[in-house]
Formats: C-alpha cells, sequence, structure tokens
C-alpha cells in the first residue's frame, strides 16, 4: 500500500493526524518538514506564495526519501481546474475553500473523482508515478476536504457532511470567527460562540462517519482540539514559525528578556 494509500485509509477511518502547513515556496524547506513525522504538509495555494511551478516542486520535495507525509493542497477555489491540476501534481488531498452547501461539497467531489462518479479529466502527469493510476485506485488513494469557514457554511454544515464522497471537513478558524460576528480573527468577544460552532462542526462530522480538521497555530492548540475530537490538526505555518523564532534569537543575542 502506498503512503497515499496509508494516509487516506487512516483519514476516512477518523485516525488521529497531525500535519503542518506551509505558505512559503521553499521545496528545501519542504523536504526537511516532511522528515520530520508528520503525516502531511499542507500547502496554501489560496493565501500562500505558490504559483503552480512552485506547487508541483513542493509536493516532489514532499515524497523525499524518508518522507513520513503525503502532500495536501488547499486549492485556489472550488473549481475543477484549480483541483484538478493539485491532483495530477501528485496531491494525496485537497482541501477547498468557501463551501456554503451541500451542492457546494457535492461539485468538490465530482471535481476529485474520474467519470462517472465525478467530472475530473484525466491527465495524472506526475500523480500517476504514486498515485493510481486506475481509476478506482486512485479514488482510493485520494481524499476531499470541505472547509467550514462561513456563516453559511456552518448553517449547513450537517448537510454539507452528509454529501456521498466527502471524506471530512476542514475548520478555517480566522474566517469562521469572523463569520460569527467578530471583529477580528481573533476577537475574545466570540470565543463561546466559537467554541459553540467548532463543537458542532466535530459533531456533525463524526454523525456522518467523516474526518474533522482545524488550523491551529501551534502544537499545543492542536493537541488540546484533537483531544476535544477533532480526528486531525494542522500546524500553521511556516512563514509565522520562521519569524518567531527568528525574533526569539534576536532578542537573546542582544541579551534582552523576551
Amino acid at each position: 500500500m502506498t503512503t497515499a494509500a496509508h494516509f487516506t485509509a487512516a483519514l476516512r477511518e477518523r485516525r488521529r493526524l497531525i500535519g503542518y502547513w506551509s505558505l512559503l515556496d521553499s521545496p528545501v524547506a519542504a523536504e526537511r518538514l516532511a522528515r520530520l513525522g508528520y503525516d502531511y504538509l499542507a500547502f496554501d495555494a489560496q493565501h500562500g506564495l505558490f504559483g503552480y511551478q512552485g506547487l508541483l516542486n513542493n509536493l516532489i520535495a514532499t515524497d523525499t526519501r524518508g518522507s513520513t507525509a503525503v502532500g495536501m493542497v488547499r486549492v485556489e477555489a472550488n473549481d475543477p481546474t484549480y483541483i484538478g491540476r493539485a491532483l495530477d501534481a501528485g496531491a494525496a488531498a485537497v482541501i477547498v475553500p468557501l463551501v456554503d452547501t451541500a451542492e457546494d461539497a457535492a461539485d468538490a467531489v465530482a471535481a476529485v473523482r474520474y467519470p462517472p462518479h465525478g467530472r475530473r479529466s484525466y491527465g495524472p502527469m506526475r500523480a500517476q508515478l504514486r498515485i493510481g493510476p486506475d481509476p478506482a485506485d486512485t479514488h482510493e488513494q485520494t481524499a476531499v476536504l470541505a472547509m467550514i469557514e462561513t456563516a453559511d457554511g456552518l448553517a449547513n454544515v450537517e448537510e454539507i457532511c452528509a454529501v456521498p464522497g466527502l471524506d471530512g471537513v476542514y475548520v478555517g478558524p480566522s474566517d469562521l470567527r469572523l463569520a460569527i460576528g467578530g471583529r477580528t480573527s481573533t476577537d475574545p468577544d466570540v470565543a463561546d460562540a466559537f467554541e459553540r460552532a467548532l463543537t458542532r462542526v466535530r459533531e456533525a462530522a463524526e454523525a456522518a462517519g467523516i474526518a474533522a480538521g482545524i488550523h491551529n497555530g501551534d502544537g499545543a492548540s492542536a493537541a488540546r482540539r484533537l483531544d476535544e475530537g477533532f480526528t486531525f490538526a494542522s500546524v500553521a505555518a511556516d512563514v509565522v514559525h520562521l519569524q518567531q523564532i527568528a525574533a526569539t534569537h534576536l532578542t537573546a543575542a542582544r541579551g534582552e528578556r523576551a
């Protein structure tokens, strides 16, 4: 069984998975991160700094010798072209943003599956070396995740989770906090409502038997969310952590208190 098949099976079985989130187009960094023990590396094509060539190069780097991780991509939009290109480049899973309805989720599933189950165009230029290439094998080894990050997405989360072929949902906490009335992406005044929203998403996914994931700023937060019942969690993100660590070392070098 391939690494992608192991990952997708674990995801669908709601086993705990931990990933790292990447915004920077740095294949060398991806190669190092892939060997640390993470289950997946998620490359953000929506808000990250990736062009298509960069996305391809980072997915190749993730498959380096000694890697424990598969490559995942948050695509730019719920569009068959973006989804198909990420999968053809070798992504084992796609996260689809701004899913508001069950119809949106069904469109995302269709973009990931070949006919007659969907509408993905056949041309796995790189993916065929590691995933598939036969459609039935590809379907077994690739996953599609719908982001819950809008007011409509939250309102329709039970129907979204029930869409056939959807493998999981993924909470975008910054957008979701804004969607429920937060003045900023970290507004503490909506903390209680935010926690209720997370509970609703977790319970909807559990009832449907699909995976539930969430974005986190650090490992401690990821551990907390996994303990609460999320089945996979991302630690985010390389550009932020680079700045944090560099600032810490600068403070230490100056002999200042943090």
